[in-house]
């Protein structure tokens, strides 16, 4: 399609034949259709009663989850307005690690409302506002709600279960790792801050979920350079090289001219004392272990290992930081003349074989408080689902000591935020006010929603959690056997991060604003 304009009469062409374009009423109903859809993929598998997704790939990949980001980034989405309500998610998933559900679902009946509201006329400026300030209401409902209570390790654990509850976590119940989980924020836990960048998932298949331990350590899935090192070496002293471990090959080609077997031994001789010089300069500086990013020859390898020395070779850089953040060690660039303040150390180095894999624990690390969730499963399957649970858990408890508190979770503080805003839109002049109630209602389908997959009538439990909220009691969609109830959720042990709420409010609002903005799309073919 072409687009022209008449300028004196001729016709100008601003837009390629090929492009195509959609404005006014048109464009504003594809893109909300777009987001409600996608909204609406991940509806089921909000609370802990909802259900699971099974996504398989063009190449027969199958992931199956109920976690919202990876629902969302699994599906092969196009739609551009579609895009965003993903973008949502993911960016629930980089701030907080949870609630991209709710964001998501939050986002779709904005734009369901707002649907409802250009029906009617409504200005999408007049809606924009109005969803602005009905955010800013919502944020003041969070803050209002955050529990006067310190965050002690049982406070931390319900949250940890509450993000992991309804998760797949195998043979093993939420309580039970949400114990693990709040042992190792412990851990990286600072005056200022947690260092949540000092806790890794690893996973490994081959055992129950319940065989799932802390480390304190990091976890290298690296083998021993030669079989006959060390398993296991106590008070390790570690150096860390960026270097190979082989005969060092000329900086420009050269050719040598041999002609008696004198000549070739010497050559021979001259290798064979250049690798065992590497050898003697780690044995002389007393490491026990060595981990390097580049090659090691066979026969350094199994020099070392006749000296009771364990080497690793071939880490990632990524592999080569966590070591030094853990041991205190420092990147090495030569084997000759080392300083020991570079070196690191470690209670503990183990050697460990998971059927045909072997890992290799480094444990008790000077310099930092590395820590390891040891995550463990059937299959892969319930490793990867494992794994999402436990770093969302883990992301929730950050959360909860970092930025501002918990707030009591199975949807009352979403009943909180409806009602302090339709409280406050009698003050908002205008069609903006219709806009704000709008949004309350909006918030009304995530308690609802709760019910729903819980097994009860959402009506009647949105009536009930309204009045008793009312009356002043602090209530909720409480998850029993095959249904539901509506009880005080922070007597449950249901308790969510207040960061969790006020993210999932914000990028929803400004997905759904952003939407309702746009009413020309035009794209290339």
């Amino acid at each position: 399609m072409s687009q022209s304009f008449r300028g004196q009469g001729q016709p100008v062409f601003i837009l390629n034949e090929d492009s195509q374009r959609t404005s006014g009423e048109d464009a504003q109903s594809s893109n909300i259709q777009a987001g409600k859809a996608v909204s609406n993929a991940v509806r089921t598998t909000l609370g802990p009663k909802g259900m699971d997704k099974m996504l398989v790939s063009d190449a027969g990949d199958v992931v199956i989850t109920n976690d919202g980001a990876t629902i969302l980034e699994e599906m092969d989405i196009e739609h551009p307005a579609a895009q965003m309500i993903v973008e949502v998610a993911q960016t629930q998933e980089e701030e907080v690690g949870d609630g991209t559900t709710t964001a998501a679902v939050l986002a779709g009946e904005l734009l369901a409302r707002a649907e409802d509201l250009l029906d009617d006329d409504v200005h999408p400026t007049t809606i924009v506002e109005g969803y602005n300030e009905a955010a800013g209401l919502a944020r003041e409902a969070i803050d209002g709600a955050v529990l006067d209570e310190e965050l002690d390790d049982e406070l931390l654990e319900s949250v940890a279960t509450s993000s992991m509850t309804g998760k797949g976590t195998g043979d093993v119940n939420a309580e039970a790792l949400a114990e693990t989980v709040v042992a190792a924020v412990r851990a990286v836990q600072s005056a200022d801050r947690v260092e949540r960048e000092d806790i890794t998932v690893r996973t490994q298949v081959g055992a129950s979920s319940s065989a799932t331990e802390l480390v304190e350590g990091i976890i290298s899935e690296e083998e021993p350079a030669h079989e006959n090192m060390p398993g296991r070496v106590e008070d390790a002293t570690v150096g860390l090289f960026t270097v190979d471990f082989e005969v060092r090959e000329g900086e420009i080609d050269a050719e040598y001219d041999i002609t008696n077997v004198d000549q070739l031994n010497a050559a021979i001789e001259a290798e064979e004392s250049e690798l065992r010089g590497y050898a003697d300069a780690v044995s002389d500086a007393g490491i026990d272990v060595v981990f390097t990013s580049g090659d090691m020859d066979d026969r350094v390898a199994s020099e070392l290992a006749n000296r009771g020395v364990l080497a690793f070779e071939g880490l990632d850089d990524d592999e080569i930081t966590s070591i030094a953040r853990a041991t205190g060690a420092k990147r090495i660039g030569t084997v000759k003349d080392v300083d020991e303040e570079d070196f690191g150390t470690a209670e503990l180095v183990r050697v460990e074989k998971f059927g045909e894999d072997e890992l290799a624990f480094i444990e008790g690390g000077a310099a930092a408080k590395s820590i390891t969730v040891f995550a463990r499963g059937g299959t892969e399957h319930v490793v990867d689902e494992l794994e999402r649970a436990l770093n969302d858990a883990l992301d929730v408890v950050t959360a909860a000591l970092d930025k501002g508190g918990v707030v009591p979770g199975a949807g009352a503080t979403e009943i909180r935020i409806a009602d302090h805003i339709r409280s406050s839109a009698a003050a908002v002049e205008g069609r903006k006010q219709l806009a704000v109630e709008a949004f309350a209602d909006a918030v009304d389908l995530l308690p609802r929603t709760l019910a729903t997959n819980a097994g009860m009538d959402p009506i009647d439990a949105l009536v009930d959690l309204r009045s008793r909220a009312e009356a002043g009691e602090t209530v909720g969609i409480i998850a029993e056997g095959q249904t539901g109830s509506v009880a005080d959720p922070v007597e449950a042990g249901v308790v969510d991060p207040a960061e969790v709420k006020r993210e999932a409010v914000a990028s929803a609002t400004e997905a759904a604003t952003m939407i309702v903005r746009i009413d020309d799309v035009i794209s290339a073919e």
